[in-house]
């Protein structure tokens, strides 16, 4: 790419935010130019917004330490400056909706970690290795809004990453029940240990909204594309339990599966191995070289020794087993807030970009 892509960041100062920041600090298409976020951070500048509040492991990047926030409600102003935007904006749903459509109207497309429009017919919400078909829907989504360049992509939840790719890898086997139960890090709520010292040696049975989305999400990555919409398919039925445990970042998952073809560990193994998708055929910049790995150690995949796998953006799976109720079992996990979230986002519109859905320039 000869010249970078212009990106604003929405929501800049939150945690998903600051990893969006941390993400593209080197990123060979993609500069940061601008930040935007509430209105009391307005007019600071990004050191001076963020605080002692700055989360991730490596220090601020310089680039942005001197940008002046600016005001994310001011769509106009911020559309200006920029190619396209990641949205990470912390607002309710109603809120999150119509700002971001309002962004796509300004004609920047919107590459959003949030919810709110994951369930909107014409929006893709994709994982760029199992459904980067559903991105033709943005043409339909265009023709909505009335707009010839801005649209809105969405990534799915971070708790469905373990095991989502997973079952996509052993969709010719017809997967038809899952159980799964995921152990998900403090950094999904946005929070470290310093934020929520109540976490440290405990644990919450109950993560709001979170079983829900982890159950029908999937449904909607294996849907299809009709009439502009994208259906959800109708199996495999899946029901999840979702709990908070004293871990900093990675998302684990229990899950247990039913298939209706006979199937063996040996090819459910080789599956796993040779899963890859477009991001690793068009060697995306952010695309893992091996997205899943299959791990034959009882004791793995664990969170200190697995989680940065691929740069957080591989999935790590173990203990693949015959069960007793169930046909097999097995142990997914991946990291929450880089492929689960702001790297996720990125490496989506790493695909948009080498799509020609992201352009430079407004027209």
């Amino acid at each position: 790419m000869e010249k970078k892509l212009q990106v604003g960041i929405l929501g800049a100062t939150g945690m998903v935010g600051q990893r969006f920041i941390s993400l593209l600090e080197h990123h060979p298409w993609f500069e940061v130019v601008t930040v935007a976020a509430s209105p009391r951070s307005a007019g600071k500048t990004y050191e001076e917004a963020v605080g002692d509040r700055w989360k991730m492991t490596t220090p601020m990047p310089e680039s942005v330490k001197h940008l002046k926030v600016m005001n994310v409600n001011e769509v106009e102003a911020v559309a200006a400056g920029v190619d396209f935007v990641f949205s990470a904006v912390d607002m309710s749903k109603e809120e999150i909706k119509a700002i971001e459509e309002s962004y796509a109207k300004a004609e920047v497309p919107v590459v959003s970690n949030n919810s709110a429009h994951r369930w909107t017919p014409d929006v893709p919400m994709v994982v760029p290795e199992i459904n980067p078909e559903h991105f033709e829907v943005i043409k339909d989504q265009r023709k909505r809004l009335g707009t010839e360049k801005g649209f809105i992509a969405v990534k799915p939840n971070c708790s469905i990453q373990s095991y989502a790719p997973v079952l996509t890898a052993w969709k010719e086997f017809e997967p038809y029940e899952v159980v799964a139960t995921t152990y998900q890090a403090i950094s999904g709520a946005g929070k470290n240990f310093k934020d929520w010292p109540e976490m440290e040696g405990n644990v919450i049975p109950f993560i709001g909204g979170e079983e829900e989305k982890s159950e029908q999400e999937p449904l909607r990555l294996w849907g299809k594309v009709e009439d502009g919409q994208i259906i959800k398919a109708s199996e495999p039925a899946i029901t999840c339990q979702c709990i908070r445990i004293p871990v900093l970042n990675g998302h684990t998952a229990a899950v247990f599966v039913k298939f209706r073809k006979k199937v063996s560990k040996e090819e459910l193994i080789d599956r796993i191995r040779s899963f890859s998708g477009l991001p690793q055929e068009l060697e995306l910049p952010s695309a893992p070289k091996q997205f899943i790995q299959y791990m034959d150690e009882e004791n793995r995949p664990q969170i200190t020794l697995d989680v940065d796998y691929e740069n957080g953006m591989g999935i790590s799976v173990g203990r693949l087993r015959e069960d007793t109720v169930y046909d097999y079992k097995f142990v997914g996990m991946s990291h929450n807030t880089v492929r689960g979230a702001a790297g996720g986002a990125v490496l989506s519109a790493e695909l948009l970009t080498a799509k020609g859905y992201i352009t430079a320039g407004k027209k």
